[in-house]
Order: structure tokens, then sequence, then C-alpha cells
């Protein structure tokens, strides 16, 4: 799975005080960079940017970027995962690129979500990272569900048979990227022409993994109050 990145733009957002994330080393222009710190003594899950400019007339405009790693507790090390969401560990600084900002542009922190939910900042911004942290927790659940129905009583090519054709009807009734990234994995396994002892061993693998994905998404849908 890939943890989500977006963008969307705020005309207000929550200061930067008192947030467990800090910004520095701003670099400006094309290609543009800032280095985060995590000041708090746990993992940052998930924190939002806002660029901001001033226009004309007095107004603030922010642009702000959300990177939601949650999921990197799982995906960690893996082939194609992106180290930019990767949680940021107690103490831990890292340079991230960000979209273009301007000569006379500033980047500040407007939300931090914490291992253990707890979520601080702007509530737009807060309420959009548990929104999708839920939509993704249910989707990761479907596919769980139905690997371990599959695998329950099916084996080898029949298996892979079987995972398709249910995997290709939960996705053509709602988009779901975890249901995408697992047809994309059984149709891997399916071109391999692996022998059915390897085709079991390759689904069981992957569905621990996506049970492992869920069980953390289940943990971090839920904000702590």
């Amino acid at each position: 799975m890939t943890p989500f990145f977006a963008a969307l733009a705020l005309v207000a957002g929550a200061a930067a005080a008192d947030l467990p994330l800090t910004t520095s080393h701003l670099v400006v222009g094309p290609n543009s960079r800032v280095t985060l710190t995590n000041t708090a003594n746990q993992p940052v899950t998930a924190w939002a940017l806002a660029t901001v400019t001033h226009r004309p007339g007095g107004r603030t405009h922010r642009e702000v970027e959300i990177a939601d790693g949650y999921l990197s507790e799982a995906t960690h090390g893996l082939p194609g995962a992106s180290a930019r969401l990767e949680r940021l560990m107690p103490g831990q600084s890292r340079e991230i690129a960000i979209d273009p900002v301007p000569d006379e542009g500033t980047v500040e922190i407007v939300a931090v979500v914490l291992d253990d939910g707890t979520a601080l900042g702007d509530e737009t911004v807060l309420g959009e990272i548990f929104a999708r942290r839920a939509k993704e927790r249910d989707a990761l659940g479907v596919v769980a569900a139905t690997f371990e129905d599959v695998l329950r009583s099916t084996h080898g090519v029949e298996a892979l048979d079987a995972l398709r054709s249910r995997l290709t009807a939960i996705a053509q009734r709602e988009e779901s990227l975890p249901c995408r990234a697992a047809i994309d994995a059984v149709n891997r396994y399916r071109s391999a022409r692996s022998d059915p002892a390897a085709i079991d061993q390759s689904l069981s693998t992957y569905a621990a993994f996506v049970a492992r994905e869920y069980e953390i998404a289940a943990k971090h849908a839920q904000r702590k109050l």
C-alpha cells in the first residue's frame, strides 16, 4: 500500500505554535524543500504543511499539503515504499521536497497526528486525515476478509482465479486502492506460472501482509479524544 499525499487550499489554518513538529532550512523556488523535526516522544504519523503567501488587499493564502505515513509501520523497507512518507520518529529530522514556494512565501505546520491518535492543529485538515484513514481501514478489511475466505478452502491456480474474480467485483462496485493492489499481486502470481505450493505460499504471505495493514489501519483510524 502507499500511504496518501493530497493537497487542498485553505483560507485559514492553525498556528504552528505548540505543535510537536517543527520546520527549518526552508529552500524556496522551483526545487523547494524543508526540514521537519519531530519534537514529540512518539512517532509522528501524519502532518500537514501550509505554504503561506500574501496577496493584494492584505489577504493570506495557504496551500496545504497533507502527508499520512501511518502504514509505513507495515510497508517500511518494501520495494517502492516512499521514504518521504515514512513515520517521523522521536527526535528525527528529515528533509522533504515540497511544492514550489515563492520567494516571499513561508512554510508552517498546521496539523500533526501522533502514533497514539493524538491530533493537533487545524480541525478541517485533521478531519480529512481521519476520514481517509477510516475509508482505507474499511477497504483493507474487505480485502483481508476476501483472502481469508478464499484461502480457507481453495488453493493454487484455483485460488488465484477465485481471488481475481471476487476482488474485481469489489473494485467494480467502488474505488479501492487496497483492492487494486491486491488484484495486481494476484495477477503477478498468476503470470509467474509457479507450482501450486509456491502459489499458496505467495498468497499466504500476501494475506498476512494485508491483515497486518488492516490491523494498523484499524488502530490509526481512531482519534484519541
